[in-house]
């Protein structure tokens, strides 16, 4: 009898701990592939992020029952940097146009910042969503990367 629940329990945890796996791995966007739908408005931690901050991608938390992005400091190697904010008119959502606007006003901002250009480093704009439009969000977030792996502290400067 002692065996049998010893390998039920053992069986339960193994469950338990693949079950977490599948969760935490299918909750986890595509760290390779970032673009304005990679994270948006209403991804939770976001709006935590200020200009010239780093952030590793979203990853699921235990405690917060969710994924969500979490600040790291640049010195230390992040996946993600803001690099500035804009604000878009205001007017009726109009999706297709927002995406247009926001990633010729991140490609704008990153010329003004990294004239010469920055090889290896991408970019992606953070969007509001039609739930944060329709709350008065004007705001979008402009955010570098290296598809390739981690910025280093000289990237981030």
């Amino acid at each position: 009898m002692v065996t049998s629940l010893g390998a039920r329990a053992a069986g339960l945890l193994l469950s338990a701990a693949l079950l977490g796996a599948f969760v935490t791995g299918a909750s986890r966007p595509d760290a390779t592939v970032k673009g304005d739908g990679f994270i948006d408005a209403e991804t939770p931690g976001v709006l935590n992020i200020e200009a010239g901050e780093c952030f590793d991608d979203p990853t699921y938390d235990v405690s917060f029952a969710d994924v969500i992005v979490v600040y790291r400091p640049c010195v230390e190697g992040a996946q993600n940097q803001s690099f500035g904010f804009f604000q878009v008119p205001d007017g009726p959502w109009d999706e297709p146009a927002l995406r247009a606007l926001a990633w010729d006003g991140c490609r704008a901002a990153q010329t003004r910042r990294w004239p010469a250009g920055d090889p290896g480093v991408s970019l992606y704009p953070v969007l509001p969503t039609a739930e944060t439009w329709a709350d008065g969000d004007r705001t979008v977030m402009c955010v570098r990367y290296r598809p390739t792996g981690r910025l280093s502290p000289a990237d981030t400067r």
